[in-house]
């Protein structure tokens, strides 16, 4: 089995660093036309060091800049919504604004891209493939994580009811729910081995996810080998959920 994306052009949300980056890397591997989107130039421009790639600099919870940047991205055949952040407290000090920061970038500009770049598949008659970003967090409780939790729940429903509609005009969608992934956002909400070891117990793989492993299953989901998944949520989470 060999996944070749020659000839399509994949739009990367978050693509600075992460998940999102190793997502660029292997589609651009696999012959993909990459436009990365992030908020730090800084970051797009390493990246573009590495492989040929369109950059759009862009704050995703503004959204007259989310809007904007998805229109900027022109034609896009394969859309990977995974620009994210998480703010951290304990329930009953969470802020009314840092959860609406949390939702603003981790839901809704999954929305405003979408449709954006929905209707541009739908106008040019050729569909496409949509994978959102969700997280293990959408299943279960986290200690300190209110925002993100609710934000992820929100993706996998988002993500049913953009399969329910889009399917029919042939844009395939489907979200991916990570575990603890080692990104820089990973290692600050679990670096500390006293809050990650119950988690880790828990995985029976006995390690947490890397982002090669998201990328491999994201690059599976976007090619034709995955034609009738739609509409799933699918754990990448070593068998966590599982125990």
């Amino acid at each position: 089995m060999k996944i070749d994306f020659a000839g399509k052009r994949a739009l990367v949300t978050g693509a600075g660093k992460g998940i999102g980056r190793e997502i660029a890397l292997l589609l651009h591997e696999l012959n993909a036309g990459v436009t990365a989107l992030s908020r730090t130039a800084q970051d797009l421009d390493s990246l573009a060091n590495e492989i040929p790639c369109q950059t759009i600099i862009a704050d995703l919870s503004d959204e007259a800049e989310a809007r904007c940047a998805a229109e900027q991205a022109g034609d896009v055949d394969l859309l990977v919504n995974n620009a994210g952040v998480s703010i951290l407290a304990p329930f009953t000090e969470a802020s009314v604004d840092d959860f609406d920061k949390v939702m603003a970038v981790n839901v809704r500009a999954v929305m405003i891209v979408t449709q954006v770049v929905a209707r541009n598949m739908i106008g040019r008659g050729r569909g496409g493939v949509v994978l959102n970003i969700s997280s293990v967090g959408s299943k279960f409780g986290i200690p300190d994580h209110t925002a993100y939790c609710a934000s992820k729940g929100a993706v996998d429903q988002l993500t049913r009811v953009m399969a329910a509609e889009l399917g029919p005009k042939g844009i395939r969608v489907n979200a991916v729910n990570p575990t603890v992934t080692l990104t820089p956002m990973g290692e600050m909400a679990w670096g500390d081995p006293g809050k990650s070891k119950p988690v880790l117990d828990r995985i029976s793989i006995g390690r947490f996810a890397k982002p090669i492993d998201v990328a491999h299953v994201v690059a599976f989901l976007l090619s034709d080998y995955s034609a009738m998944i739609h509409g799933a949520t699918l754990p990448i989470d070593g068998g966590f959920l599982a125990t």
